[in-house]
């Protein structure tokens, strides 16, 4: 889809955190938010190596989310794998 290419472009070419988080609160709703935040924090804890059952307990949802999860982390190449080592080397 070309409009999330453009998308992907204008966030890239961006080192305005701000204007990112605007942007992101402005074109998704408050439960995409959430739902991206979530899938955020448990792709991070999986990459940290907590097991999926106490992600299940800790954040409650199910396995088959943080599966899903864990699934997109074993692929070569992962987004999600890529975009946390970029947090950590920013941290």
């Amino acid at each position: 889809m070309d409009s999330i290419r453009e998308i992907a472009s204008v966030l890239a070419s961006t080192e305005d955190e701000k204007l990112v988080e605007r942007f992101l609160k402005s074109i998704l709703t408050k439960s995409e938010l959430k739902e991206i935040e979530l899938r955020w924090e448990l792709v991070k804890l999986l990459h940290g190596g907590m097991s999926q059952r106490r992600i299940s307990e800790k954040l409650g949802v199910s396995l088959c989310k943080i599966t899903r999860g864990s699934r997109e982390l074993k692929k070569k190449p992962s987004a999600f794998k890529e975009m946390i080592e970029m947090l950590r080397s920013k941290n």
